[in-house]
């Protein structure tokens, strides 16, 4: 079904009242515009302490990471822009979340950074490999949703205790931020995390002005990070990343679209961000993927009543995108000035959501919550054998207690 069949059932209605004028091309595009903006500072705010936070979990020095952000938001500002342009679909581009607060707990691995940047390269290889060949394509989507959201939710968990933490440990810095993320949860749900950083800024530049020798650094600089070819620990991390980045970041980014009208190549899409992922790697950043959060600002009704006309939005946030990763050095070197903790705290509570979804998604069904909750535990462990994080051995242990499950299902 083409884009205007599905946008034409309500044509043949009889209207009860003259139908409004059209809008004029200048009102038109305003609301595309805006969303599109939004969309970008939105989800920069909302995530970027996590991503420095997470590259930093695996290793990256203060000037990697900063590299690495860098490279995400170009990146997945280049590929909003020509995809928009070429499909004229409001078709989104993101950094993964998800993997990101998987990296914060996941621990340098044995190697350093380098070891992290082949897991990069190898997930980036994988999500080409299911664009590419259909049968990981779909063995990717047969693994059950309830054990990859356990695997989330148990990686999320310590990253999600931190603001108790640092409000107990903390509480004069702590306590304002919490307050101000609470209000702005009551009163502009959308703003909530950008209100708590905006006031993590205020309180370290209060507290712990940024060192003069750290102004010297603010312009951002792609930094080369050689991979290093140790693949066990390797693929212990890139298994779980390519797993969260398609259950928490694909899946859901097609089904935005899907629902809002929009059926998109999924081949192409994949292949592409993939291709992106392995540039990206090589300069820190740990991978682009489909939007799952701010596609619905781009292709919902938030970019304007004309479908047709949606692609604006995604090509502004694409376009907004760039111009943000400039100001990632000034980012990286506000964390690097600021309590540890009070980082984690405010990336901590950007996660609650994503935790409270996992969690409600994983234990949902009885009939297999035992499995979810051996996932849980054995990723929130942090356990590490043969130099393989938790959140591998998280899904074996869960897939093995599901497969007993199952088994005590089918015996008469």
């Amino acid at each position: 079904m083409n884009q205007q069949a599905i946008y034409s059932s309500d044509d043949a209605r009889t209207p009860v009242a003259a139908p409004p004028p059209p809008p004029s091309p200048g009102s038109a595009l305003v609301q595309p515009l805006a969303a599109g903006a939004l969309a970008a500072v939105v989800g920069f705010a909302s995530a970027f302490t996590i991503v420095l936070q997470g590259l930093a979990g695996v290793g990256a020095t203060p000037e990697q990471a900063a590299s690495g952000l860098l490279v995400l938001c170009v990146g997945q500002g280049l590929l909003a822009i020509v995809f928009g342009l070429i499909s004229r679909q409001p078709i989104s581009f993101a950094w993964s979340t998800p993997g990101a607060a998987l990296l914060m707990g996941a621990g340098v691995p044995q190697g350093g950074f380098g070891v992290a940047v082949t897991a990069f390269l190898l997930t980036g290889l994988l999500i080409v490999v299911a664009g590419i060949w259909r049968p990981l394509g779909r063995a990717a989507s047969a693994i059950p949703l309830h054990l990859a959201n356990a695997m989330l939710a148990g990686v999320l968990l310590e990253l999600c205790l931190a603001p108790v933490r640092a409000v107990a440990t903390l509480p004069l810095l702590a306590l304002p931020i919490v307050a101000a993320w609470a209000l702005g949860w009551t009163f502009a749900r959308r703003f909530a995390v950008p209100i708590a950083v905006a006031t993590t800024a205020i309180i370290v530049a209060l507290a712990t002005p940024i060192p003069a020798e750290a102004w010297a650094h603010l312009w951002p600089q792609a930094v080369f990070v050689k991979p290093v070819w140790d693949l066990l620990p390797a693929l212990g991390l890139a298994i779980p990343l390519f797993i969260v980045t398609m259950a928490s970041q694909n899946v859901p980014g097609l089904a935005v679209l899907r629902s809002n009208g929009y059926d998109i190549a999924v081949r192409p899409v994949f292949v592409a961000t993939g291709v992106a992922s392995w540039v990206v790697a090589l300069f820190g950043g740990h991978g682009l993927n489909l939007s799952a959060i701010t596609a619905a600002l781009c292709a919902g009704p938030e970019a304007g009543q004309d479908p047709a006309r949606r692609y604006i939005a995604s090509v502004t946030t694409g376009i907004v995108y760039i111009p943000l990763g400039l100001g990632v050095g000034f980012a990286a070197a506000f964390i690097a000035a600021s309590p540890p903790l009070l980082i984690q705290a405010v990336a901590g509570l950007a996660l609650l959501t994503s935790l409270a979804a996992a969690l409600a998604s994983a234990l949902s069904r009885e009939a297999v919550r035992l499995s979810a909750l051996v996932t849980f535990v054995t990723t929130a462990s942090g356990i590490s054998i043969f130099g393989v994080g938790a959140a591998f051995w998280g899904l074996v242990a869960g897939g093995l207690m599901l497969m007993l499950e199952r088994r005590q299902q089918h015996t008469p």
